[in-house]
């Protein structure tokens, strides 16, 4: 066989992970989540408890559990950035109010020091369909607030489901699940995504504090953008390195500003698409001419939602409108620079013309300089033979060497030319 991959048996058994309880009516359930704490500090937490009712405690690795600590059923989940405890329990009789919850049973001094900060407080009652459901059962008008009354038959006709959505004197949320002719299986699904759905729920309004934070900074960001860009159009080149020092601390702000919030952003995305899908795994019906839970999400949840996505659209666009901005500055100073080198190169090409004409008029006098010399020293050589017999007129001699020499010193001022210039191409890589 061949080599086995670490993760191979982890990663095959995930699919089985967290699985759905079995519900039976009547029960009350309580469920609550904590955002974050140490690593590692929920799972001691709750191995502090069950070492308590002599039970096995998780094992470190461990991201699930559910016991039974004596007539009451834990389930204890930790997720990315939360972790989940509920408990519930079967009750008697049919149930008439919310009062004689399960964390009745939880020691109070371990509810207290559940590590991290309390964020989802849940109770659930589930009683069975003992009346007719053709009409709202008198126990969710008592216990729910009417005006913000939200229900819906759900599970293919098997369940009706209510909740206002508003938190009790303790700060808990309560739904009522009227069961029909659901087998436990099918409640404990059913249980679950509500239990979901209120979760994921709050996780993803964690982003509007900050998508609002993002709005009031990106209000100051913008008129700053907006500045720079004004005084570029008439900014002299004097201005340029300030208007880029401003420029360059507006990147830097809104870069940082983008880090520290695009986590939130997406996490508040992913569980608003987590809630949607919950939402759509009820398969929910109009009950009593009451609004969904669809229908309550679509008017409270994705406004906030929206506000999330439109602050991370809104960053995203202002870091490419700084760039845009920043762009157009340094393409007018790089104009700015290809003026001044082309006005220094045109200075440069002058001077030159003034040197070469200048080299020209030196060259030419030295050409008459050397020929005159030259001519000279053809005139004593000439006199020299004269005086020795020889049959030479030295003005005869000198006349003929006057071209002779400008000539042949001409030459070698234009080979002296030629070779300098084959050096310094040749220097310069440009020479083939």
């Amino acid at each position: 066989m061949q080599s086995v991959h670490p993760q191979r048996d982890a990663l095959h058994h995930e699919v089985h992970a967290r699985p759905y309880e079995r519900l039976s009516a009547p029960l009350l359930l309580s469920h609550v989540a904590h955002v974050g704490g140490e690593a590692g500090a929920p799972r001691e937490h709750l191995a502090a408890l069950l070492r308590t009712r002599q039970l096995p405690v998780p094992e470190p690795g461990a991201s699930h559990l559910s016991t039974d600590l004596g007539g009451l059923r834990l389930r204890w989940e930790k997720h990315g950035e939360f972790h989940t405890c509920t408990f519930w329990k079967q009750l008697p009789g049919v149930p008439e109010d919310f009062s004689h919850g399960p964390l009745a049973e939880v020691p109070r001094e371990w509810l207290l020091a559940i590590p991290g900060q309390w964020m989802v407080g849940l109770h659930v009652l589930v009683k069975p369909a003992i009346t007719p459901r053709d009409q709202v059962p008198p126990l969710v008008r008592q216990t729910l607030n009417d005006d913000s009354l939200v229900g819906a038959r759900v599970m293919d006709g098997s369940a009706d489901i209510y909740t206002d959505f508003r938190l009790d004197g303790e700060g808990f949320a309560r739904w009522i699940v009227v069961a029909g002719d659901m087998t436990p299986r099918r409640l404990g699904r059913l249980v679950q995504r509500l239990l979901e759905i209120e979760t994921y729920r709050m996780m993803a309004l964690l982003g509007l504090p900050v998508a609002r934070e993002v709005g009031a900074a990106l209000v100051g960001a913008e008129r700053d953008l907006a500045d720079v860009a004004e005084r570029i159009r008439s900014a002299r080149p004097e201005d340029e390195p300030e208007l880029l020092r401003r420029l360059t601390q507006l990147a830097a702000e809104v870069e940082g500003l983008y880090a520290r919030t695009h986590a939130r952003f997406s996490a508040s995305s992913a569980y608003f698409e987590l809630v949607q899908r919950r939402i759509d795994e009820l398969r929910e019906q109009r009950v009593h001419n009451l609004q969904t839970v669809q229908e309550f999400m679509d008017r409270r949840l994705l406004p906030a939602m929206q506000t999330c996505a439109w602050a991370a659209r809104r960053q995203q666009a202002l870091s490419e409108r700084i760039s845009r901005v920043s762009n157009l500055l340094r393409t007018r100073v790089e104009i700015e620079q290809q003026q001044s080198s082309r006005a220094l190169l045109d200075a440069m090409n002058r001077r030159q013309k003034a040197q070469l004409m200048l080299q020209s008029a030196v060259e030419g006098l030295s050409v008459a300089a050397v020929t005159y010399y030259g001519a000279g020293l053809v005139g004593y050589l000439a006199k020299g033979g004269k005086s020795a017999g020889l049959n030479v007129s030295p003005d005869v001699a000198v006349a003929i060497a006057i071209p002779i020499i400008a000539l042949g010193v001409w030459l070698g001022v234009r080979r002296l030319h030629h070779v300098a210039q084959r050096a310094a191409y040749r220097d310069s890589g440009s020479f083939k």
